[in-house]
């Protein structure tokens, strides 16, 4: 579980740091609910832009940011709601906004959650110690981010075939970048790279997203919140949640869908990942485009248990989406089909996992037969700013995207997706797919038999973890207490 055990040596150490560097550390309460943020935070955000390697900015890992580059305050949660012009559906898809987090991905919040237990505990020194921070791309941006505000050295590793777009901002931030064998779905290679390291005898700690509950709470307790303070304002009298569709990748944002179900009952979670590597679907492998999601490996933060669907989504689907929301013929053909030229322009909201969320939702959808008053809600990690590299090697390789290439990519890869590459786990292919998690944290990252099957059979497993963000939020106020700062 999650350890707050304190280390008052290493406590001791922080406390100076963060003095040092003046950093007052958000709480998740704060978080949640911006309006619990100090007004001289909020004072001194004005002048502060959004990517800036600023103590202030911490305040900014929530989903309640303006949408603006310099000097936003908070306002209500980010979302954008995908009309049926466009995906085909009656049901209404809605997608949180991940593009106005500090570096332009809500993977700083998961970094947040891993990091902050270690920090306000002093079981991270980061006065001696290099935060490592293993990655398929925006978690290690994020957790170097962190670092830079706190002064310490950093490690990202990511995957040497990645968007240019990660590398080019981490030279500029991190202390080292390790660029690793593969891609996306080269997760394990990742993972071998962390263990050379642990054998090197750096003072190090390695932030593991895939493993850290950290990150499992703070997507419970952060999006989960923010995506029932959406609902609560959309539904209307006659409305429901269907469910929540995410691609799985470390399975910090599924966690949302716990929290969810608790307060939405009878709304359903699918996990979703490339056709390409369908090891949730079939226990397969291989290679794929959609970048960040990782996979041929079920995160140990992953509760199994309570997911409901498995979908596989075809990657060269996501990647004709990027093309047809920011090319110029995609946005011609869009707006012929009728869609406002206000939404069309906030479909550069969409990455490429953003637009295999939005498959996930559209065949979720198709799946139940859902009609006009339910909702399906995704999350939109990235935007098109992280891949424009991307739109002109795709260029480049296949020529000018034209108004027949759009017409053909939305035909087929939006609304003409299907309900194929999908299933509905029943019990028995619930644990099949849990059971995939002996091979990479039993027999190579070192869990054990017991925590595996603890896994699966405690009821209180799960719910105990986010029973533990009170306790987290008290030691965070007594450490800027203790900073003199808070």
């Amino acid at each position: 579980m999650i350890d707050l055990s304190v280390n008052e040596a290493g406590l001791a150490k922080a406390v100076q740091r963060a003095k040092e560097k003046n950093i007052v550390v958000p709480t998740l309460a704060q978080m949640v609910d911006p309006k619990k943020i100090p007004a001289k935070v909020v004072q001194g955000l004005a002048g502060v832009g959004l990517w800036d390697v600023n103590p202030l900015n911490l305040f900014r890992i929530n989903w309640h940011n303006a949408p603006v580059e310099k000097g936003g305050g908070f306002g209500g949660v980010n979302f954008i709601e995908l009309p049926s012009a466009l995906t085909g559906v009656e049901a209404r898809i809605i997608a949180l906004v991940g593009k106005w987090f500090p570096t332009g991905a809500h993977k700083v919040g998961a970094a947040f959650g891993c990091l902050a237990p270690r920090l306000v505990t002093g079981q991270f020194d980061p006065t001696s110690q290099k935060a490592v921070w293993p990655s398929t791309g925006n978690y290690c941006r994020g957790g170097a981010y962190d670092s830079a505000l706190l002064g310490c050295e950093s490690i990202a590793i990511l995957p040497e075939g990645m968007s240019k777009e990660r590398f080019e901002w981490l030279s500029k931030v991190a202390g080292e970048v390790i660029k690793t064998p593969g891609t996306e779905s080269n997760v394990k290679e990742i993972f071998d790279k962390c263990w050379e390291l642990r054998r090197s005898g750096q003072s190090l700690m390695i932030f593991n997203q895939f493993e850290e509950l950290g990150n499992y709470l703070w997507h419970h307790e952060v999006t989960g919140r923010a995506m029932a303070e959406v609902l609560e304002r959309e539904l209307g009298p006659k409305g429901r949640l269907a469910g929540l569709a995410v691609t799985t990748g470390s399975a910090g944002t599924i966690a949302a869908g716990d929290y969810l179900k608790k307060h939405f009952p009878g709304s359903k979670i699918a996990a979703s990942e490339a056709a390409q590597c369908p090891t949730l679907l079939a226990n397969g492998f291989g290679e794929h485009r959609i970048e960040g999601i990782g996979d041929k490996h079920v995160p140990w933060i992953h509760n199994v248990k309570n997911t409901d669907l498995v979908v596989a989504i075809d990657d060269e689907a996501s990647v004709s989406a990027l093309r047809l929301f920011n090319e110029p013929a995609g946005k011609k053909h869009l707006a012929s089909r009728g869609l406002e030229p206000a939404l069309i322009d906030r479909l550069s909201l969409l990455g490429i996992s953003g637009a295999a969320n939005l498959l996930s939702a559209i065949k979720l959808a198709k799946w139940y037969e859902l009609g006009h008053e339910s909702v399906v809600m995704t999350v939109l990690t990235d935007s098109v700013e992280m891949y424009r590299s991307r739109l002109s090697e795709l260029n480049a390789e296949r020529g000018a995207f034209t108004e027949i290439d759009a017409a053909i990519a939305h035909e087929r890869h939006i609304l003409g997706v299907g309900t194929d590459l999908m299933e509905e786990l029943s019990y028995p292919a619930r644990k099949r797919v849990h059971s995939l998690k002996y091979y990479t944290w039993v027999e190579q990252q070192g869990r054990t038999y017991a925590e595996i099957q603890e896994q699966w059979h405690d009821d209180d497993y799960w719910t105990n973890i986010p029973k533990v963000a009170p306790q987290l939020d008290e030691l965070i106020v007594e450490f800027n207490a203790r900073t003199g700062l808070g």
